[in-house]
């Protein structure tokens, strides 16, 4: 099935044209020599709309797509699949799109909107594996959890404990198994917590006052607290239904971080004023102490990609840290490194604790956020730092920590990424050891055929 970009939309072609079938592919060629700790299986998620747009697109508003890597017994084989849906379902049916996007807001026909809701649930952003399920996130709606195969399974809602949506960033604490995480919303309440047990059963939640409908893409967790970065990325209602921007920035509203204990309610949130600024992605944070210690990319204003009328307007993210004192109230912070970055990653076996290393992909410029030509690692005890960059016409993805289960040190693993030549139209997942990421791939998987720039991946063991 061929898709047509409209006049309106740069982003339905080149690496970011979608593509039309679903695949297996087995035995894949590689390049270099496959680690023999590597066993398990690699997923990145992403737009992939299936049919012509109906109004003028955003990357945000394609059809999910996963495209799995799996490594059993030193070979590697290649699958992907479409995230099934409702308002897809009801779309196959009937050959044409039927949704508007977030830069041009289309409400359905009335018999698609009770059938699959006013917005269309795309699970296109990310995955996650917990108590034994996999799924597929996106931040509007509930996980859609998928098998490990990717096929879809259907929509999750805890068994009918969920309210409101699911944030495509929760949380694990890999030392009690627990999942946490926030749904944000454009009416009241618009901030909803919650938390998950080892078993998948939710155990706590709260609603937190926040006085306006802010678009709160991730956040941070340590042992002890759940940190929110509350910046002036408003819902605007009335233009999105007069077809205009979902969104806007809104700096006189300021910015402001709310810490908060794993098990508290509105109540126990303490609001810390900051100077306006926005987190898409956060690598990690800690407590020391009475300290909360956050670490990530911070842009001085709202992202080019949250600028659904202009989503090439260019603002350059750069490392930071904040201290955050709950004994005197007191935030401070700087700017760790000079160079700019985003799809911040750590090891996630360190997740909520102290972490040394931080991975974060870098951009050759800021005309498409998800577009990175390099990986840099940061040692944040001795200050270094170790990069990779990528032959001039290739384009990497995020880069997902893979632990080699044979290892002990935190940087004991692999760093994957799907990297495209856009020369030759040629997909690779690049391999590269943590521990030496300034010598660059170890071993190059070829994919047979070109997978599309996309958002998050992961790595699930076996």
């Amino acid at each position: 099935m061929s898709i047509a970009p409209p006049p309106s939309s740069p982003f339905l072609s080149g690496l970011l044209a979608p593509v039309t079938d679903e695949r297996d592919d087995h035995d894949l060629r590689v390049s270099g020599r496959l680690p023999d700790g590597l066993q398990g299986m690699f997923v990145r998620n992403g737009p992939n709309p299936q049919f012509t747009p109906r109004a003028k697109y955003h990357p945000f508003d394609g059809d999910g797509m996963l495209h799995a890597v799996y490594f059993e017994d030193g070979a590697a084989r290649y699958r992907n699949r479409w995230v099934e849906s409702k308002a897809l379902g009801l779309e196959r049916e009937r050959g044409e799109a039927l949704y508007g996007g977030l830069g041009e807001f289309v409400m359905p026909d009335p018999d698609v909107m009770a059938a699959a809701g006013p917005i269309k649930h795309t699970a296109n952003t990310h995955t996650l594996r917990h108590a034994g399920r996999l799924f597929a996130l996106m931040e509007a709606s509930p996980p859609t959890e998928i098998s490990r195969e990717l096929d879809t399974i259907g929509e999750w809602t805890f068994d009918g404990a969920l309210r409101g949506a699911c944030t495509a960033h929760p949380k694990i604490d890999p030392y009690n198994g627990e999942m946490i995480f926030f749904g944000y919303s454009g009416m009241p309440p618009y901030l909803r917590y919650t938390v998950v047990d080892a078993s998948g059963a939710i155990v706590h939640y709260a609603e937190i006052d926040i006085p306006n409908p802010v678009m709160i893409h991730d956040f941070a967790v340590t042992e002890h607290h759940v940190v929110f970065f509350d910046s002036p990325a408003i819902f605007d209602v009335k233009s999105m239904l007069s077809g205009g921007p979902m969104m806007r920035w809104a700096p006189d509203e300021g910015s402001r971080i709310g810490v908060m204990p794993r098990r508290g309610t509105n109540a126990d949130v303490r609001w810390f004023d900051v100077p306006n600024q926005y987190v898409v992605h956060f690598f990690n944070a800690w407590d020391d102490g009475d300290r909360v210690e956050v670490r990530a990319p911070r842009f001085p204003g709202l992202p080019g990609g949250f600028q659904f009328d202009d989503p090439t307007a260019a603002v350059a993210p750069m490392p930071w840290r904040w201290s955050i004192d709950l004994a005197t109230g007191s935030v401070t912070d700087e700017q760790t490194d000079d160079r700019s970055g985003e799809f911040p990653r750590v090891n996630d076996s360190y997740a909520t604790r102290p972490t040394r290393y931080l991975y974060n992909c870098m951009p050759r410029s800021w005309e498409l956020e998800f577009e990175f030509h390099g990986v840099v690692k940061y040692d944040t005890e001795t200050g270094g730092a170790d990069e990779w960059l990528y032959a001039p016409s290739e384009v990497a993805g995020e880069h997902a920590f893979a632990p080699d289960p044979n290892g002990s040190a935190e940087d004991d693993g692999w760093l994957l990424s799907f990297v495209t030549d856009r020369d030759t139209d040629e997909t690779v997942l690049a391999v590269i050891d943590a521990r030496d990421v300034a010598s660059g791939p170890v071993a190059r998987v070829h994919i047979p055929r070109r997978v599309p720039i996309g958002f998050h991946a992961n790595w699930f063991a076996e």
